[in-house]
């Protein structure tokens, strides 16, 4: 059984086509995921509405928190931890990621950002080891085949991949880094 986590990034609740004003990003996800649980029915689907409910930003005790090494945390700086280890928990768990993510100003939106900055953690998603000249960051997360599927709605302004625009589009660059 492969397990799904399903995230739309969009602030608009509802889907384009369907919803006065909805998001066309919502739309292409849940096409995506319908289509899938229909060839796969027996697969599982976490969902995560980030434009409903964005994660939290990162605070000064959140940063301390994520560098102190976990053998020397107290309970407070894990209790602060807590939001970021349930969102850390769902990728790990998860063997497709289906963002459904617009482009917003050239790149994704805060809420999607929030998303990133809670998941892109040292000792639980990435390593960091400073003395390593070479690759001082790298995965952690590659005990077997994960996959990310982006699916981004950017108007007709000449953004996508060929584009005139296209090098002002930050949105699959800066999410495939982040993965």
């Amino acid at each position: 059984m492969t397990r799904l986590l399903h995230l739309d990034a969009s602030p608009r609740p509802g889907r384009s086509g369907t919803h006065e004003h909805g998001s066309h990003s919502r739309r292409l996800s849940h096409h995506f995921v319908e289509h899938w649980k229909a060839a796969r029915p027996e697969d599982a689907v976490m969902r995560r509405d980030l434009g409903a409910r964005p994660p939290s930003l990162l605070t000064v005790d959140w940063i301390e928190a994520a560098f102190t090494p976990s053998e020397h945390r107290p309970f407070a700086m894990n209790r602060v931890l807590a939001e970021s280890d349930r969102l850390v928990d769902e990728v790990i768990d998860a063997d497709v990621l289906v963002l459904g993510v617009p482009l917003s100003n050239y790149s994704y939106p805060a809420a999607f950002k929030a998303w990133i900055d809670q998941i892109v953690r040292v000792e639980r998603t990435i390593y960091f080891d400073p003395a390593n000249i070479e690759h001082p960051v790298g995965p952690l997360l590659n005990d077997r085949p994960r996959h990310a599927v982006i699916l981004s709605s950017r108007g007709g302004f000449g953004l996508g991949a060929g584009g005139p625009l296209a090098h002002m589009n930050h949105l699959e660059a800066s999410v495939r880094t982040a993965l």
